[in-house]
């Protein structure tokens, strides 16, 4: 892993209007890693997402993406940073007149200028990389759950980003399916280098991808590691959520 991070986030501060939601929340993702971020629900995963991202405004601090920061960035230059990056939201987001095939061509359609020959052969191949090849034909409605999410990462990947963001990918999914979808980001962490930033309270998915993972908690960063080392926490919000042990 290299030691230099592709993401920084630097004492920030943000929140809604007046309301902060989190403060000085500092860590860094290192290339190719899968980072989780995780807490209990309401202590700000998706808020800190969306600062990421650049939806959310910080009050203070910075973030830096592969070595620019977004925070600061005029127009022209966040646009450059976010087409390094690939997002997907926690309802898919998915355009339901489209087809699969017609969802995944859809961001190279707007924003490059290849023939329609090219953008279909690699908005093929993103679907091929997330199973889903055979099905391009489908509508969303036709689809499951499982390859409507699936079809969102594709699209994420349309223009090769370097960094994916994902918000809750396992959210509305049966057992079965939600472990797919993980093996899916396994894969394409090992075989394209992709660094993963995945918003979840599941569990099993971040025992099963997680490399590394910060639990968020009362606003601030109250543990970061391993997940398998946070099983052993001596904190007691900590402890009990990565056991599953209730709130005494």
């Amino acid at each position: 892993m290299s030691e230099t991070p592709i993401i920084q986030v630097q004492n920030v501060t943000t929140g809604y209007g007046k309301k902060k939601v989190l403060s000085e929340v500092s860590f860094d993702v290192y290339p190719g890693e899968v980072f989780m971020i995780t807490g209990v629900s309401g202590c700000g995963k998706t808020t800190l997402l969306n600062s990421m991202i650049s939806l959310l405004e910080v009050i203070s601090g910075d973030i830096f993406l592969d070595g620019s920061s977004i925070v600061k960035a005029n127009e022209k230059e966040r646009l450059a940073i976010l087409r390094k990056i690939g997002v997907l939201y926690q309802s898919g987001a998915l355009f339901g007149s489209m087809s699969l095939l017609e969802n995944v061509s859809l961001p190279l359609k707007e924003l490059t200028a290849l023939p329609i020959d090219a953008i279909q052969r690699i908005a093929h191949n993103k679907l091929k990389m997330v199973n889903l090849d055979e099905f391009s034909h489908y509508m969303p409605a036709s689809a499951s759950g499982g390859m409507q999410k699936r079809t969102a990462i594709a699209r994420a990947m349309a223009l090769d980003p370097k960094i994916l963001f994902l918000d809750e990918p396992s959210a509305g999914l049966d057992p079965s399916t939600s472990v797919e979808l993980d093996q899916i980001i396994k894969n394409l962490s090992k075989n394209l280098g992709i660094t993963f930033v995945i918003v979840s309270h599941d569990l099993s998915s971040i025992y099963n991808i997680g490399q590394r993972v910060i639990f968020l908690h009362d606003g601030r960063v109250m543990a970061e590691g391993k997940p398998e080392d946070l099983r052993k926490h001596k904190d007691p919000a900590v402890y009990r959520f990565f056991n599953r042990e209730p709130v005494s």
